[in-house]
């Protein structure tokens, strides 16, 4: 039996859309969808080996470029990428309801 490829690219996911990573900034929804929320880890600390995000700026944003209003639609910041993922999550699933 063959597995069938999809066409597009398989990203991790949480709680239903993509994930993608790139340096510090990550992207949480579908770039196909007229929201995403930007993530950037802004500070670093030290736990026992590892580095793990402090301080995470989110953004809401449009992901229409040709609209004249601002891309941005809201910003927090937070401290964790826990508490920034928990807001991402529900900044975005409103503003996907509210089409």
């Amino acid at each position: 039996m063959e597995k069938k490829k999809s066409d597009a690219p398989q990203f991790p996911t949480y709680r239903g859309k993509p994930l993608v990573r790139c340096g510090d900034v990550l992207y949480y929804g579908s770039m196909m969808d007229r929201y995403v929320v930007r993530l950037e880890v802004k500070s670093k600390k030290k736990v026992k080996d590892m580095n793990v995000a402090d301080r995470v700026a989110v953004q809401l944003m449009r992901t229409d470029l040709d609209v004249n209003r601002k891309q941005i639609v809201k910003t927090s910041e937070k401290s964790g990428l826990y508490l920034a993922m928990d807001l991402a999550y529900v900044w975005l699933m409103r503003a996907l309801e509210n089409k």
